[in-house]
């Protein structure tokens, strides 16, 4: 029997009616920054995150709102923002399927999503949300630093870090149902970890270097997920900013 979430995951275009739209160009550009966490672990980086990302908007003259009420998720609630991100959330972002039927009509609109960190570990149980930010959160080596490699130095979320590589602190995440149709834009290296973990047996894709940051377009939206971001003074790090800024500017498509 289809189940209510699955018929969501491949509900027609067509089929979703009074749904949100972003705002027509010209429009004031708005964000809305959501924080909410299900039951299970919350990470204390969400302040920092949301300072850092208020700072960042207010520089680049973008209205920044935050929420963590899941009943803001309708389409009249969404109205008007031109991308949501979902700053540090984890498991349920969702209390129910019309949230999510929002969530989608907005992105089928032409609106942007951006994720950060924890962001992959939201809706676990959700085929689509999994295609959208571009994999499910499956586990992660301890903290510890790691090289990492920029794979697009052309992109607005890459295009000013300093070098092709460099090296960050920072939790080295892996994602099941990893998306393939996205472009890869930072890769983590495995073999510079000092102290890994042991990889679950049933994570078998695993790449190297490792999908860390990457952007896709996905039914009428764009999508921009980076992993990296676990510490509190990463959002204080000029250049992990300007990953930031430019991973939201291009999901809100306003930089190319």
């Amino acid at each position: 029997m289809t189940t209510r979430r699955s018929f969501l995951a491949t509900l027609p275009l067509m089929a979703l009616s009074g749904v949100a739209e972003p705002p027509k160009s010209g429009s004031a550009a708005r964000i809305l920054i959501y924080t909410r966490n299900g039951k299970g672990y919350v990470h204390a980086n969400i302040p920092s995150c949301v300072r850092a990302l208020q700072e960042i908007g207010r520089e680049a003259g973008l209205g920044m709102e935050v929420t963590d009420d899941p009943t803001r998720f309708t389409p009249s609630g969404l109205e008007g923002f031109r991308a949501i991100v979902f700053a540090n959330t984890n498991n349920e972002a969702f209390t129910d399927d019309e949230q999510r039927t929002a969530l989608q009509g907005f992105i089928r609109n032409g609106g942007g999503f951006m994720g950060i960190h924890s962001a992959t570990g939201s809706e676990r149980n959700w085929p689509w949300y999994w295609k959208l930010i571009g994999g499910t959160f499956a586990w992660h080596h301890p903290l510890q630093r790691f090289t990492v490699r920029v794979l697009d130095k052309t992109h607005p979320a890459t295009r000013e870090f300093p070098s092709d590589s460099f090296e960050w602190e920072d939790e080295f995440y892996y994602v099941r149902e990893r998306n393939r149709e996205v472009h890869v834009l930072l890769g983590g290296v495995q073999a510079s970890l000092k102290r890994p973990g042991k990889i679950p047996a049933t994570l078998t894709d695993i790449p190297e270097p490792y999908p860390l940051a990457w952007c896709h377009r996905f039914e009428g939206g764009r999508s921009f997920y980076t992993a990296l971001g676990h510490k509190n003074e990463h959002y204080d790090d000029p250049m992990f900013r300007r990953h930031l800024r430019g991973g939201l500017l291009w999901a809100a498509g306003l930089a190319d």
